[in-house]
């Protein structure tokens, strides 16, 4: 004896359709992987610290004038092979100490606002100055 399928009705096959349709949209949807952040969730907070770059390349600071948040973290890259330092001009504001051919200081900018001029030590002729606002 021969037993036919059943014939499916209208509603089976749509049903059958879009579960279909479903599930190659799930596949497409995403890599498993963690979402990436929206700007909107990775703003930063009112207390963080912004961070400034000082160069010293060729015996010259770049920028020579750089402006920076009061308490800024300024980091001072010396790609000369002579040593160098950052120093401000106005008594403790800021000093580097001497940093080597091919290495980097840090130091804060001041917590008021202001102009500081700052020098190398070692090569007086190399001048800069720092803006705190």
């Amino acid at each position: 004896m021969l037993v036919r399928p059943r014939s499916r009705t209208p509603h089976t096959v749509v049903a059958i359709a879009v579960l279909c349709i479903l599930i190659a949209l799930a596949g497409c949807s995403s890599s498993g992987g963690p979402a990436p952040a929206s700007p909107s969730t990775s703003a930063p907070s009112s207390m963080s610290v912004s961070e400034e770059r000082i160069v010293i390349k060729d015996f010259r600071f770049e920028p020579a004038d750089l402006t920076a948040a009061p308490g800024a973290k300024v980091s001072v890259v010396n790609e000369d092979s002579a040593p160098h330092t950052v120093t401000a001009q106005a008594a403790d504001a800021f000093d580097t100490g001497t940093i080597e051919g091919g290495e980097t200081a840090t130091f804060t900018a001041p917590p008021a606002a202001g102009t500081y001029r700052y020098l190398c030590s070692i090569h007086p002729s190399m001048t800069g100055t720092l803006t705190v606002r």
